[in-house]
């Protein structure tokens, strides 16, 4: 499996950092995790192609992870010229934003006559899934976005990649991360703690608990950014865009 971080950022870009975005590729799979407003700006630097994509999962509802589905969709349209079907799961509540999105952004897209099937499914946490050649497993965690906010593992089979989300401090984490090859966990806070995001001496206070091979930080704000130092030497790694990973 490989994990290409596409967009490693929090909400306002800090850092110079896009939203959201993980590619995983296993095979002749590949996938994404979330796609932010910004992310394509970032796809389209790393010389990325939506071709090599069969499905995307969303982790909650918020612009800064899936706000860029408007682009991508019209990009598959117009630039690629997609003809293959493209899968699009995601919270409950996902095809309603979704289409209001396509239609508040470009005016009477949704209705376009386009040249791929592309289909929304939304998917309850604890009901695992398929996604494309990957299985999908979501997690309610605690984030408000007007529709419940999942963190999700997916599996190839052989390896996990398991995403936290934009979350609190949860027990839900720990299940999410449990002994997955790589676990993305997101640390907005540096500091104190923020409502509905993880903050660094909390998750540092806790870290003994998580049992995934290696963990990821990502979403970070200013005071997270300011402590990437302390965060490695506790044996983290600080996220950043176009990092890869092969687990």
């Amino acid at each position: 499996m490989k994990v290409t971080v596409v967009g490693s950022g929090d909400a306002f870009g800090t850092g110079g950092r896009s939203h959201t975005c993980f590619k995983i590729d296993s095979g002749e799979a590949g996938a994404l995790v979330d796609f932010g407003a910004t992310s394509i700006a970032s796809w389209k630097k790393l010389g990325l192609s939506f071709d090599s994509i069969d499905a995307i999962a969303i982790s909650h509802l918020h612009g800064d992870h899936f706000g860029g589905l408007p682009f991508l969709l019209l990009d598959c349209q117009f630039v690629e010229r997609r003809t293959r079907p493209l899968l699009l799961a995601g919270p409950p509540g996902l095809r309603e934003r979704l289409y209001d999105t396509l239609d508040n952004f470009f005016p009477g897209v949704s209705k376009l006559n386009w040249s791929f099937a592309w289909r929304v499914e939304e998917i309850s946490p604890g009901r695992p899934t398929k996604l494309g050649g990957f299985s999908l497993e979501t997690f309610g965690v605690i984030h408000s976005a007007g529709s419940i906010s999942t963190g999700l593992r997916l599996s190839d089979g052989q390896a996990v990649f398991a995403y936290s989300g934009d979350t609190a401090s949860t027990e839900a984490l720990f299940e999410i991360g449990a002994g997955a090859d790589l676990f993305v966990c997101e640390c907005y806070s540096g500091v104190e703690p923020i409502t509905g995001h993880m903050d660094w001496p909390t998750l540092k206070s806790n870290l003994g608990a998580f049992s995934a091979k290696r963990m990821v930080l990502t979403h970070m704000g200013a005071s997270a950014l300011a402590r990437r130092a302390e965060m490695e030497l506790a044996g983290l790694t600080p996220a950043y865009d176009g990092q890869i990973f092969e687990v």
